[in-house]
């Protein structure tokens, strides 16, 4: 992920979180929030929330950058002009690398199916 792809802000965070949708599965939830149309940049922005009850700070970074890995290889299933917080579950930890990335890809394309835009 470059660093314009990324929601930084305290305030960002928590405005996707408590006035966004969210879709769910043993291992993520991500929560998501429309941007205004108007913006210049129509980009799918992420965050990522790794809580420190999944392990110490190498597991944690780990988690995360392999979140990025994945999250760059399958952009195209993310939606323009929306905001994202991806937050993992300790199930995670269960997992490999491909099993998290087919997890990630289904609960992405459970939720594109149900919406019609």
């Amino acid at each position: 992920m470059k660093k314009y792809e990324i929601v930084k802000k305290n305030i960002d965070f928590n405005d996707i979180i408590k006035n966004g949708n969210f879709r769910k599965s043993p291992y993520y939830y991500i929560y998501y929030k429309d941007t205004y149309k108007d913006k210049e940049d129509n980009i799918p922005k992420f965050g990522l929330a790794v809580s420190k009850s999944i392990g110490k700070a190498v597991v944690r970074n780990k988690i995360k950058r392999q979140l990025r890995v994945i999250i760059d290889n399958n952009k195209k299933l993310f939606q323009n002009n929306r905001n994202y917080i991806i937050m993992v579950r300790k199930d995670i930890l269960n997992i490999s690398f491909h099993d998290m990335e087919k997890q990630l890809i289904n609960l992405m394309q459970k939720g594109t199916k149900n919406e019609k835009n």
